[in-house]
């Protein structure tokens, strides 16, 4: 038994001890309020949770007090920074006090460690003092328990729970052991029986695809690999962690893949994860922005007819597939409006023509004001229409039904294709009224992605006219002309147009050839004087060229409801499709 200690020293002690009972008090009052856990861990509680194994003694050290978040059995009678609870312990806290104030001081306590914490097996009063004390670090004889995944001093009992689910997660795929720099933090309890039903389920679409048994560490590593984190890596790419950045990416991964599931019930297609993330992506960043910017948006909105609204800027597009690595198929996802009527096919046949050379699928839109009485037979008859073409062709398309203004339709489902085909029955005026009301015209000042206009004639597409003018609009056409002669095998004309009126500079062809010499792309150069879209629409025809590809609209909205722009000229006069770039 310890020696009585030092009658005046005691009684200083005891005073302590009723100060820090009062802080003990406090904390418990306040802690109903905000909810924030003052609870020490038990640590056979968390040994059990973790299912931790093995041990091995360290020895003697110097550990950190605020590193000490539970005990192994007092973890009731002191708050999570030990001050004490009840006020039996008075005696033997003093006493403890009373020695650390003397010569005698404090001997080391004994400790287990998990990861980064300490659970005290002797020694909580000694702690307790040494807090009230200020001490930063006590002596300590440390066990450590091995366990898979890390604790550290911050975590309360969600993060325990977490914890635990993140064993049972490891121990069932062997994650870990399998790629070792995996990290499937999340921050919120029940989310690892989500991500072990994505294995599963990859395991299942595996097994079709390959028409075997995969085995399920197999399956674990292909589902991480290719799936995980190729959706990480677009996270990373596009910086959409820094909007959370209390979560982590695996939280992240499970909210895109929810997002995803929305969608496709949604538009009913399936939507690809990459196309997901980046509208994810959109719809962070924009409701991140300022609140003036949202402000000025919303009142633009208001006031603004659709068509003067615009569209992103320029090779906004182009910048998500490359930030996706997609440069190998472009056109992964061909959307094409069918009205029904005998010329709207000609586009699906474009449409089907183009997914046949990228490999895509193609998704045919039927908008309709009402699916009720006489117009249900109708829908019938279109959708065995398009499926029959389908399978002509030999492809699986998906037909999609749409209610309400045309227009908006389209946009709305543009996001998650690549490429729009659209039947031009009716280009837009060269007037500011007959824009206004062009459906067309407020489709191309919106549009996110490249749309192909085609005429009520097809085309087999075997020979591209780039009509190049160098603006930023015109070097997106110069990457899908660059992209199409390499993929499709196409022979590529480029012309540049000069006229009295708008003088184009004599490097702007020489601009295209070192782009596409740079590709290895081989091409013809033409340079013609005259008036814009008449010579443009010669040369086409002189060079045998059955496809037209330039860049969209280029003035400002304002600007281009009053100017007869090139763009709408050709379209007027075309006899060819005319693809428009982003």
């Amino acid at each position: 038994m310890s020696p009585d200690p030092d009658p005046l020293a005691y009684s200083a002690a005891l005073s302590d001890f009723r100060r820090a009972r009062f802080q003990a008090v406090m904390k418990e009052i306040l802690a109903r309020f905000t909810g924030e856990p003052i609870d020490l861990l038990s640590y056979d509680e968390v040994r059990r949770q973790l299912h931790a194994h093995g041990s091995y003694s360290k020895g003697l050290e110097e550990i950190p007090l605020d590193a000490i978040v539970g005990s192994v059995g007092r973890y009731t009678d002191f708050t999570r920074d030990f001050l004490p609870r009840h006020d039996a312990s008075q005696e033997r806290w003093a006493r403890v006090k009373a020695a650390a104030d003397s010569q005698v001081g404090l001997p080391p306590i004994e400790v287990y460690k998990i990861g980064e914490v300490y659970f005290v097996k002797d020694g909580n009063h000694r702690v307790s003092v040494a807090r009230q004390l200020g001490a930063a670090h006590i002596s300590a004889y440390v066990t450590e328990i091995l366990t898979r995944v890390p604790l550290t001093p911050d975590m309360d009992l969600d993060d325990l729970i977490i914890k635990a689910e993140y064993v049972r997660f490891l121990e069932q795929t062997r994650l870990d052991r399998l790629r070792l720099e995996a990290d499937l933090t999340v921050t919120a309890p029940g989310r690892y029986p989500d991500l072990l039903e994505h294995i599963n389920v990859h395991r299942y679409y595996m097994g079709i695809q390959q028409g075997r048994e995969i085995p399920f560490e197999e399956a674990v590593a292909d589902w991480y690999d290719n799936v995980y984190l190729s959706v990480i890596g677009v996270i990373r790419e596009q910086g959409i962690l820094r909007y959370f950045p209390e979560r982590t990416e695996a939280d992240l991964y499970l909210w895109l893949s929810k997002h995803r599931a929305e969608l496709e019930e949604a538009w009913g297609w399936e939507v690809r994860s990459d196309k997901a993330v980046l509208d994810f992506a959109s719809r962070v960043a924009s409701r991140e922005k300022g609140v003036f910017s949202r402000l000025g948006e919303l009142i633009i909105d208001a006031v603004a007819p659709e068509p003067l609204m615009g569209g992103p800027p320029p090779g906004e597009w182009r910048r998500g597939k490359e930030a996706l690595h997609q440069a190998e198929a472009l056109f992964a996802d061909i959307l094409v409006p069918i009205s029904g009527q005998p010329e709207s096919w000609c586009g699906l046949e474009l449409a089907l023509q183009i997914a046949e050379r990228e490999s895509g699928q193609v998704h045919g839109l039927h908008i309709v004001s009402t699916v009720e009485g006489d117009a249900a037979d109708s829908v019938a008859a279109v959708q065995a229409e398009f499926l029959q073409r389908c399978a002509t062709r030999g492809m699986n398309g998906h037909f999609i039904l749409g209610e309400g203004e045309v227009a908006g339709q389209i946009l709305d489902r543009m996001r998650f294709t690549d490429l729009v085909v659209l039947n031009q029955n009716y280009p837009p005026g060269p007037g500011p009224l007959a824009k206004l009301t062009s459906g067309l015209y407020d489709l191309l000042q919106r549009s996110p992605r490249p749309i192909l206009l085609t005429p009520r004639t097809g085309s087999p597409l075997q020979r591209t006219l780039l009509a190049y003018n160098g603006s930023p609009k015109a070097d997106e056409a110069l990457y899908l002309a660059a992209y199409i002669a390499a993929r499709w095998g196409t022979p590529l004309v480029v012309m540049t147009v000069f006229d009295e009126g708008r003088k184009t500079p004599p490097e702007t062809l020489m601009k295209a050839k070192v782009y596409l010499d740079d590709h290895g792309i081989e091409a013809e150069y033409v340079a013609e004087e005259g008036a814009l879209t008449a010579t443009i629409l010669e040369t086409a025809e002189a060079q045998a060229c059955d496809f037209i590809l330039m860049g969209s609209y280029g003035l400002s909205p304002i600007r281009e409801l009053y100017a007869d722009s090139t763009v709408n000229q050709i379209l007027r006069r075309t006899r060819v499709p005319v693809l428009l770039a982003r």
